[in-house]
């Protein structure tokens, strides 16, 4: 199967099938042979009841996936895919293809229908324009998640895995690192696809905390925190949830000393334990307790 890395054998199949790549769905298919073993391996197939793949695009990936898991469930948009899929995958039994929108599907049915209610991972090279919509909902989804590895554009997986407290950091990265400990694992280059993209790209796995990074008293509230300090970020933190949150400045300024947030910090300053400490602040003043 490791001739689905290859330049000339993926033009065939796509010539075979009358194929031509649909630039809105992002598809630029793998043709570097050592990357997909490399995630397939540190996705942690082994360890779970099975893998979840999103966008397989011809099957390189989800060979690999098959190599190592009990089962495979790969959900693929493009329905023209599917001959593809059903030659390159022949004689896998434990692989199925699913057709739908992954941000459309139930996923906690299908792993329960599918994996008997998991564990489960996740293991896909996105589209870079799906990239955070797709991260987002599996982690605030409440899934029987292992892990999530994807492979996404490289500045994104930098941002992505920027701590509370550095620059770098943006309301993504605070709900990701709140649900999960992220770590890039290797880059790859924009020559190991075919066609190239203009930039280049890394892998990068989520490992699903047990526990959230933090304790909060109200989870929605705390989202609705990191989001408004967040919201304008050439503005100090106060300033931005001031207007994010309807809040008067003296009372904003209250919650920030509350926990520990320096006069004129901005939001990419405050840590995740600061950012829960505001939200915490913030429930007592609403409700009273």
């Amino acid at each position: 199967m490791s001739s689905l890395s290859n330049v000339g054998q993926v033009k065939a199949i796509l010539a075979r099938h009358n194929l031509q790549l649909l630039k809105g769905l992002g598809q630029n298919f793998l043709v570097n042979p050592s990357v997909c073993p490399r995630m397939a391996e540190a996705c942690g197939a082994q360890a779970c009841r099975g893998v979840i793949e999103i966008g397989p695009g011809i099957g390189v990936l989800t060979w690999e996936l098959a190599q190592r898991a009990q089962k495979v469930v790969a959900i693929e948009l493009d329905q023209r895919l599917f001959p593809v899929l059903e030659e390159t995958l022949a004689g896998l039994d434990h692989v199925e293809l699913v057709h739908g929108d992954v941000m459309k599907l139930n996923l906690r049915r299908l792993i329960r229908d599918r994996f008997g209610g998991g564990p489960v991972c996740v293991c896909a090279n996105l589209p870079y324009y799906i990239t955070t919509p797709v991260i987002m909902g599996l982690l605030e989804g409440d899934l029987p998640l292992t892990s999530i590895t994807v492979m996404i554009q490289k500045e994104t997986a930098q941002r992505l895995c920027a701590p509370p407290g550095v620059r770098a950091c943006g309301a993504v990265s605070a709900g990701i690192h709140y649900r999960s400990q992220p770590k890039i694992l290797f880059e790859v280059s924009r020559g190991s696809f075919l066609p190239p993209p203009k930039v280049d790209s890394a892998v990068i796995r989520f490992q699903i905390r047990e526990e959230p990074a933090v304790q909060v008293k109200d989870e929605a509230l705390l989202f609705r925190v990191v989001r408004g300090a967040f919201a304008q970020r050439r503005k100090t933190a106060v300033n931005s949830l001031c207007h994010a949150l309807n809040l008067e400045k003296g009372r904003a300024e209250a919650l920030m000393a509350g926990a520990g947030v320096r006069q004129g910090a901005r939001a990419e300053e405050l840590t995740l334990a600061q950012l829960a400490a505001v939200a915490d602040g913030l429930y007592e003043l609403e409700t009273g307790e």
